[in-house]
């Protein structure tokens, strides 16, 4: 009975709450290393948008063909175990990938400027802080305009990274649902000689990356000048 209750109260806090993800591969090296385990948030985009720089795990499914994911275990009882350890962080997921948020919905990315720097609307990212010592931002040229509702998402260790750049003939262009999005990877919980929190670096913060975002807004406010002039002369005349 205790273990039945543990196992239903841990498929309550998985399906809802927080889950433990196994790192299985170097792509988000060396912000996260192979067998590391991270906790996730899914809560967290309840109360907010996915943000560029956030590290999130998703669901390939529909939007990733899934070549570099394991097969599905034949055996029911191998499965049960392969759930129980997904749902512990003790083996990947089926489908679930690790990475980092660059463009959201609006945003164009693009790779790269004469610096050899990922833009996102034209500001260029200073990626320094996580980048894999001696990656080059890309190695691939790139030119990305992320449909709303949708993700443009890299790995830090670039030159291993199967990415939204190696992606762009699956189904979205590379790009991936939010509503794939399982939630945000924000803490190192093993091995606890890494433990530390994930956050956003600060070259997200710039505010001329935020442009895509504020350009609906803005063309809104330009539009309604004409009306409030008119309006004005209007009422003078009257």
């Amino acid at each position: 009975m205790l273990v039945v209750v543990a196992l239903l109260l841990a498929l309550v806090v998985k399906t809802f709450v927080l889950q433990a993800f196994y790192i299985p591969s170097e792509s988000m090296e060396n912000t996260l290393l192979t067998n590391d385990r991270v906790l996730v948030n899914k809560l967290v985009y309840h109360t907010r948008d996915v943000e560029r720089g956030d590290v999130v795990v998703f669901s390939g499914t529909d939007s990733w063909d899934g070549r570099d994911t394991p097969e599905e275990p034949a055996n029911p009882v191998a499965a049960f175990f392969r759930w129980v350890g997904t749902a512990f962080g003790v083996v990947p997921g089926q489908k679930d990938y690790i990475k980092r948020v660059i463009g959201v919905g609006g945003d164009t990315v693009t790779c790269c400027d004469a610096k050899g720097r990922v833009t996102v609307n034209g500001t260029a990212l200073d990626e320094s802080s996580y980048l894999y010592p001696g990656n080059v931002p890309s190695q691939t040229f790139f030119a990305a305009k992320v449909p709303q509702g949708r993700l443009w998402v890299m790995g830090d260790h670039r030159q291993v990274s199967l990415d939204s750049r190696e992606h762009t003939a699956d189904p979205g262009g590379g790009t991936i649902p939010v509503d794939q999005v399982v939630g945000r990877a924000f803490l190192i919980v093993w091995p606890f000689s890494r433990a530390t929190t994930l956050s956003i670096p600060e070259t997200f913060a710039q505010p001329a990356a935020a442009l895509a975002g504020a350009a609906p807004a803005m063309a809104g406010f330009a539009g309604a000048l004409p009306l409030v002039w008119l309006r004005r002369r209007w009422l003078a005349r009257r």
